[in-house]
Parts: structure tokens; C-alpha cells; sequence
């Protein structure tokens, strides 16, 4: 385990945590992609040239889908689940200051959910084939949301 006090880079700060959750969710599936590890995935994914990626949907939730295939994107949100959770400011370049988190991309917040758009390839039963993700393995999915725009 990460020791969180010796864990600042220069000029961040970290907070106590609360001592209990205000909410609960349910993962609905994994996603799954090419990076094993943090420091492989890329910052933003590319949802033009990105690597094929799979949504890997519990089949509970599988009737849920209707209406999703012949759609050219979505947005996915999921549970940056390895991050830290403790840090207010961050350092993310190592430089002479620090920002505050709520103003960075980084998987690095209080309640870790990612939100990105993916161009959908196809739908194979449970399986959604997309392009564009940028986050490790097994990383748990939150929700799926339909393309801006009108119903198909």
C-alpha cells in the first residue's frame, strides 16, 4: 500500500477523506483494453485511430442495449478504480506549482469517474466493440450513454 503523506510530488496537498460513502453504485461490466498498467494508457483516447477496444456489459443488464446498435458514438462512464482519491492540488508536470484537481483531466479526484465518447464499432450480445478508450483493463463500467442527437 501507498503511503499517502510521502506521496506528494512538490506543492500538492492532500485531504482526509470522509469516513463513510454518501452513495452506492453498481458496475454494469469491465472494459476491456490493451494497457495493463496506468503508465501504458494513453491521456485521451482516440476514437479515430485508438486501438479496438471491448465494453464487456454484466448480461443482467443486456436489455438495456436496445437501440444502441447503428449508433456511430457513446459515451461510456466508468471507475477509475486504481487512483487515489485524497489529493485537492496536484503537481502533474513536477513543476514550481500546483493546480487544483477540479480543474485537471486526471484520473486523480475525490470520486474517480471518467466520462468518454467512443465510436462504436459493433454489438455482439453483451459485447459493445468500441474505439477511444484510454484507461487499464478490467476497468469497471458505471453507465453507457446514448450519442448526442436524435434516436436512431
Amino acid at each position: 500500500m501507498t503511503d499517502h503523506v510521502t506521496d506528494l510530488r512538490p506543492h500538492e496537498v492532500a485531504v482526509p477523506l470522509p469516513g463513510a460513502f454518501d452513495a452506492s453504485i453498481w458496475f454494469i461490466g469491465r472494459l476491456r483494453t490493451p494497457w495493463t498498467d496506468r503508465s501504458q494508457c494513453p491521456r485521451r483516447g482516440d476514437p479515430e485511430t485508438g486501438p479496438d477496444c471491448r465494453v464487456e456489459l454484466d448480461p443482467r443488464w443486456i436489455e438495456g442495449l436496445a437501440g444502441v446498435e447503428g449508433r456511430e458514438r457513446i459515451q461510456l462512464l466508468y471507475w477509475m478504480h486504481l487512483s487515489r482519491r485524497d489529493l485537492m492540488r496536484q503537481n502533474p508536470n513536477f513543476g514550481d506549482a500546483s493546480v487544483g484537481t477540479f480543474s485537471l483531466r486526471s484520473p486523480v479526484r475525490p470520486n474517480p469517474i471518467a466520462a468518454t465518447v467512443v465510436r462504436l464499432l459493433r454489438v455482439e450480445g453483451a459485447v459493445l466493440h468500441v474505439r477511444g478508450l484510454d484507461c487499464v483493463n478490467g476497468t469497471p463500467l458505471v453507465d453507457i450513454k446514448g450519442e448526442f442527437g436524435a434516436i436512431p
